[in-house]
């Protein structure tokens, strides 16, 4: 099962954390994988570790995204499956969020997924066969506090993947979207190792989770992979949480 041979794949946000899980399990499963990212040196040792190629991507450009598709369809053809994965956030409620705050993230949390999707697209509609997969996050199905500029382009990411999903579902391409909850990457880890309690700022943050611990990023990639596969053929539209039993009881 889960079989990607011959299959490639491009993947953002790829150098580390959530997207560098993602990139390896692909890999895994057969897959040829771009490591799409901005962070080259990171970027190209997974994309050496996997036998992959290392794309040097800023999402948030839309010549990047022209960039890179022109390079995939040069050298591979085809684009067979596209993970959305960049993403940023920030902290903050309404009166302390400004106008920039919000127009960075949507620069790259949904315009990045837009451009890159909408260049993607046309070809995978061409040969009836696509898939996207978006990550979202558990802060695009509910609210959580002081995050208004991240929910808000969670839940557009959410809304865009459910649209690709209706409007092309019977062009062979299936889109949707995963929404993890906290997951522990080594940025996480860097940020708590700052608090002056690491280990009760943990505790903190594993609380939101029902089973009372953080994801890893290799239980996400498990999620990417199981949607990118055949396997999930009448799977589309969806979007999967991966988030410890967070919105369970909400």
């Amino acid at each position: 099962m889960f079989d990607l041979t011959g299959k490639t794949a491009l993947v953002t946000g790829a150098a580390t954390g959530i997207g560098e899980a993602i990139a390896r399990a692909l890999s895994g499963a057969g897959a040829f994988v771009y490591v799409g990212d901005l962070n080259e040196e990171a970027g190209s040792k997974v994309a050496e570790a996997i036998e992959g190629e290392f794309l040097k991507l800023d999402v948030s450009s839309h010549d990047d995204s022209i960039a890179a598709v022109r390079k995939v369809h040069s050298d591979r053809g085809d684009l067979d499956i596209l993970v959305n994965n960049a993403g940023i956030g920030h902290v903050g409620t309404i009166l302390n969020t400004d106008a920039v705050d919000l127009e960075r993230l949507f620069a790259v949390n949904v315009r990045g997924m837009y451009d890159l999707t909408k260049a993607f697209i046309p070809k995978m509609i061409e040969r009836k066969y696509g898939v996207i997969v978006n990550i979202a996050s558990i802060g695009g199905i509910l609210a959580i506090r002081d995050r208004i500029a991240y929910c808000t382009t969670k839940f557009a990411v959410v809304g865009m993947t459910k649209c690709i999903a209706l409007d092309h579902a019977r062009d062979g391409i299936r889109a949707n979207a995963v929404c993890p909850g906290r997951v522990e990457t080594d940025f996480v880890r860097r940020r708590l190792a700052e608090y002056p309690d690491p280990g009760k700022a943990y505790e903190e943050m594993a609380s939101t989770q029902a089973v009372g611990r953080m994801g890893r990023p290799e239980e996400v990639a498990a999620a990417v992979l199981y949607l990118a596969s055949d396997e999930a053929a009448f799977v589309t539209g969806t979007a999967l949480e991966i988030d410890g039993g967070w919105a369970a009881g909400r």
